[in-house]
């Protein structure tokens, strides 16, 4: 169950890291920053930073007790 979830962070953190392309590149960031959907671009930016932070931070200890584990 720890490793699926696990496995499922690391595909959502794969994406929001495309989101989070400079916006000189072509791809998901234009879409994230231009459109009205998530909100303001500074609130989408400031949003996406702590998700960001949050999921990287649970990636890690998933990975110590899944290391561990084994």
């Amino acid at each position: 169950m720890i490793q699926q979830f696990w496995i499922l962070l690391s595909l959502f953190l794969i994406l929001i890291i495309f989101l989070r392309m400079p916006q000189e590149t072509v791809g998901l960031s234009s879409f994230a920053n231009k459109s009205d959907i998530l909100g303001s671009p500074t609130s989408t930016q400031r949003t996406l930073n702590i998700i960001t932070g949050l999921a990287v931070i649970v990636y890690v200890l998933l990975a110590f007790k899944l290391n561990l584990r084994v």
